[in-house]
């Protein structure tokens, strides 16, 4: 990048000669937005489910040269999305070297600026700002006026400046990104003076500090994101901001299981090969994902917050870490994830799961999790496993039968447990014809799982051992 942007022109006349043309970061992202339509560009990598939703909608605000809201719950990729809009940026773009706010050599909105131009003409020293240094983003809470927009700063009054000269201010971080892009995380906790001070700069494009109208033509995307049931029934963000801010684009989770695991896996981003080698069952993968969903539909969690993707990504990585600890104890060769291993998932979920404390049903996070856990393996249970069979399991464990399972519990054990309950060992082949013992233990926990889901056989657990019985 330091190569290219050497070989650039160094000064006004060399850029007027390239024939470079002003443009504002909105004409750019639109024009840019346009040629990759065109061209059937993909953008937005590592965005998955939005394709036929939530992109389109961004792509028509974007050419509508809006500055847009990200509204959804957490977890719902907002910032991601808020970051890839610098993808739609050009390369770099030239400024006046020594602003502080990056003027534009041809237009120039700053007393500095146009100073250096007038004094220096086309001899004018230009500077190259490469596109990932022209996005900023920030946490609404703890935000002050003076860090996003500006304060008078008493050392260049003690140096004799005058109060009501530019020069006299510290401007702040919205400023400071003219030609560039500003996001804005969380806005209802914005304290409300902030707010009133982005009016201006939403709408009039100007800054005001301390009562002095500076009057620059800001050049500037603005970008914020929110939970809606802060936004719209908190009453902390004011009216006025809301009105100014040009499209709102309603983000959501993944409408597809499927999709989920695709997300929860990208951003896992785990190695399964290795010196420990996992092999993951495909309905473990559904179940750790169709937990997430569960939790999303639960009465004890409080819908209005959501459930995160992170919470299937940091389960899913606790589940392969159980399996891995398992196969490097008993030296087993690779690791196949099981049942078992999802009782280590609490220290993952904790934090992520905000109870409904307004529901009648008042239960622990632990047994909150566990009920979201049984409604998950009912559900995919259901799609593997026929209701043949299982009466005549439920039976066998109602003459006094026993089994011990467990997330240490060797593979090659399970065939020797299940010789007492021969027909659960025939119904994991249901659900995987795999000989190996490994998947077959996975397949056997699967089964006794389901099957304490459908209220046929009962289970206590401790430790990571599970017995079922009737």
């Amino acid at each position: 990048m330091e190569t290219l942007i050497n070989q650039l022109p160094a000064n006004l006349a060399e850029l007027k000669a390239t024939g470079w043309t002003s443009k504002s970061v909105k004409q750019e992202i639109h024009d840019n937005l346009l040629c990759k339509l065109q061209q059937k560009e993909k953008f937005f990598d590592g965005i998955i489910g939005y394709d036929d939703t939530v992109i389109p909608e961004i792509c028509i605000a974007l050419l509508s040269k809006h500055d847009i809201l990200m509204l959804g719950e957490k977890g719902q990729a907002k910032s991601r999305l808020m970051r890839s809009l610098v993808n739609f940026l050009d390369p770099h773009i030239p400024y006046i070297a020594g602003s502080e706010l990056h003027d534009d050599p041809l237009k120039p909105i700053t007393d500095l600026g146009k100073s250096i131009i007038e004094e220096k003409g086309d001899a004018t020293e230009i500077a190259w700002w490469p596109r990932e240094q022209r996005y900023v983003e920030r946490l609404a809470p703890g935000s002050k006026f003076a860090d996003l927009i500006g304060e008078i700063d008493p050392a260049k009054l003690a140096s004799g400046t005058s109060l009501k000269a530019e020069e006299s201010l510290h401007f702040g971080l919205i400023p400071r990104m003219n030609r560039g892009i500003f996001a804005m995380n969380e806005i209802p906790e914005l304290d409300e003076l902030v707010q009133v001070g982005l009016f201006n700069i939403l709408e009039e494009r100007d800054v005001q500090i301390r009562g002095y109208p500076i009057r620059f033509d800001l050049d500037i995307m603005i970008l914020f994101s929110a939970n809606p049931a802060t936004y719209n029934r908190s009453g902390k963000v004011i009216p006025q901001l809301k009105d100014r801010i040009g499209s709102m684009i309603r983000t959501h989770y993944p409408r597809e299981r499927m999709m989920g695991i695709a997300i929860m896996e990208q951003e896992a981003n785990l190695d399964l090969a290795g010196d420990i080698p996992v092999r993951i069952p495909l309905f473990m993968k559904e179940i750790c994902e169709q937990i997430s969903i569960e939790a999303r539909k639960s009465d004890y969690v409080d819908s209005q917050s959501g459930v995160s993707a992170r919470f299937s990504i940091a389960n899913y990585r606790t589940m392969i870490a159980s399996a891995r600890k398992r196969a490097a104890v008993l030296g087993e060769p690779y690791a196949v994830p099981r049942i078992s291993d999802l009782s280590h998932i609490h220290g993952s979920a904790v934090g992520k799961l905000e109870l409904d404390m307004m529901s009648s049903h008042q239960m622990t996070e632990q047994q909150v999790l566990e009920a979201i856990q049984i409604a998950a393996i009912d559900n995919v249970f259901d799609e593997y496993a026929t209701e043949f069979g299982l009466e005549e399991i439920g039976e066998i464990f109602g003459k006094g039968v026993r089994i011990e399972v467990g997330d240490m519990l060797a593979s090659s054990e399970y065939a020797d447990r299940l010789q007492r309950v021969p027909p659960a060992w025939e119904k994991a082949f249901e659900i995987n014809p795999s000989e190996d013992p490994a998947i077959r233990a996975s397949c056997v926990e699967f089964v006794l799982a389901g099957m304490y889901a459908l209220e046929k056989i009962s289970r206590s657990s401790r430790h990571g051992s599970i017995t079922y019985e009737f």
